[in-house]
């Protein structure tokens, strides 16, 4: 039997981590096993569905490199892969139900089903529908459908026994019957609700495998039911523990944590954020850390999958791209960098190249570029007390003498090159009685306004030229002499 496995994401916006991460693990379960990926489109709940969204997903899954080999986009034989296209085909499933007894029209009115659960609420009870419905005549429902009457169809929950299903995460999970609720399968506009929708395309599709979250494995003793009363083989169960912001709450947009396309935004590299989102509750073999969605395609199973709720450490995310951008091709970095060089810096004014080979082992996140090199674009202000450096046996009475020492030469050199800045002043600093860090700390210090600075003196004395490197010199000395 071919695996097939599918992501079923609800259009309502951005891809959010947890459901970045549920659609990487379905994807690699089906390419560890040789089988299909495929994408559903779950659009039943057309109020909450976003403008635009559906777009959002194809775009979001070519970013993260998931191509899947069927779905609304590519096509394939078990379409249409939208919701909304498929609606005429869950109805006749329903009603087959309704024949078999394992469901039933309802025609209770939403003041009566609201009174209903205020009277729950009032007793300290969870709202349970009583199966008011269930107990009408064949002529009377049939009376009540031609008069047009608005109607649902419920699923018919035995009232005794147990319903359970197994899971390959957390083994057998079993309920009672009588704890669980007659849910809608048919929605009064006609469309399905997402649990029923969910079996039929899952069936129809010949899914083989679910991927899905913990928040499901509740409901999913219902779906078994389902597929018992139509006779149907279940697909295997993979309920994956939730992407945890910290100990105490689920990732979530609302309290401002970042979906997949902030991240992009933010200058995440792709392949760094699915390499940290695979490691988030699944542990592979051995100590390895950094992986290619190549290598994970191979290497990925069930075994490492953690039960506990994964905790997303930014930081941990931010090292892990830093050492993504350490590997880049210059060339490449080059190119992610440019933008964010120009957030900062005006068009043409700096050698941008050598500034990317400074920056390109500094930066862990390219939303960080703009500040790092803000100080070329314009000479912050600074407290002279980060002239002094134990290390580097310097203060500001020091910086003062070695500035003043060197003024005069630098305005010598010609050609205002790195190299030669290098040459003449590392040739000076013997002159002086300083010792080498007494020279080029307070130096580096003077035209950057900067503690830490991508580069030394020189690189940065090259980058801003002759004229501004000897103004933002005067400048200091005039404040230190104050």
């Amino acid at each position: 039997m071919q695996v097939r496995t599918r992501f079923a994401p609800s259009p309502t916006g951005y891809l959010h981590l947890g459901g970045l991460r549920t659609a990487l693990y379905t994807y690699l379960f089906a390419r560890s096993h040789g089988g299909k990926f495929i994408l559903r489109i779950e659009d039943t709940d057309q109020e909450r569905e976003v403008p635009g969204a559906v777009e959002k997903i194809y775009s979001s899954m070519a970013a993260a490199g998931l191509k899947y080999d069927e779905g609304p986009d590519v096509g394939g034989d078990y379409g249409p892969y939208i919701q909304s296209q498929r609606k005429d085909l869950y109805l006749p499933y329903a009603k087959q139900l309704v024949e078999s007894g394992h469901a039933y029209y309802c025609f209770c009115t939403k003041e009566r089903l609201d009174q209903a659960r205020a009277e729950a609420e009032k007793k300290g009870e969870n709202f349970k529908y009583d199966k008011h419905c269930l107990h009408l005549s064949k002529e009377e429902v049939q009376r009540r459908l031609d008069a047009g009457e608005p109607y649902v169809i419920r699923q018919n929950i035995p009232t005794e026994g147990k319903a359970g299903f197994d899971d390959l995460i957390f083994g057998h999970v079993e309920v009672d019957c009588s704890t669980l609720d007659d849910n809608v399968l048919i929605k009064a506009d006609g469309l399905p609700t997402y649990n029923f929708a969910n079996v039929i395309d899952d069936h129809t599709m010949g899914i083989t495998h679910v991927t899905r979250g913990t928040e499901y494995l509740s409901s999913a003793p219902k779906y078994n039911l389902l597929y018992q009363a139509f006779g149907w083989e279940p697909p295997k169960y993979i309920h994956l523990p939730p992407v945890m912001a910290n100990a105490q709450r689920k990732l979530s947009k609302r309290y401002g944590d970042p979906s997949f396309e902030d991240l992009l935004d933010q200058g995440y590299l792709k392949e760094a954020i699915i390499n940290f989102i695979a490691l988030l509750g699944w542990s592979p073999k051995g100590e390895q850390e950094i992986f290619s969605l190549e290598e994970l395609e191979k290497i990925f199973d069930l075994d490492g999958i953690n039960k506990a709720p994964a905790i997303f450490d930014m930081q941990k995310l931010r090292w892990f791209n830093a050492e993504y951008m350490r590997k880049l091709p210059f060339e490449e970095y080059l190119r992610l960098a440019a933008p964010w060089f120009e957030k900062a810096l005006a068009p043409g004014k700096f050698d941008l190249r050598r500034l990317a080979e400074l920056m390109q082992n500094r930066t862990e996140v390219l939303k960080d570029i703009p500040d790092m090199v803000s100080f070329l674009a314009e000479m912050p202000e600074f407290d002279p007390a980060i002239y002094t450096h134990k290390k580097m046996k310097t203060n500001p009475e020091i910086a003062l003498q070695a500035l003043k020492a060197v003024r005069p030469m630098l305005e010598t050199i010609d050609p205002w090159t790195e190299q030669q800045l290098h040459d003449k002043v590392m040739e000076f600093i013997p002159t002086t009685g300083l010792k080498n860090g007494q020279m080029l700390w307070p130096l580096r210090i003077a035209i950057s306004g900067r503690e830490s600075t991508p580069g030394g003196a020189f690189e940065i004395a090259y980058l801003l030229g002759r004229e501004e490197t000897l103004k933002r010199l005067d400048d200091s000395i005039a404040r230190l002499e104050k």
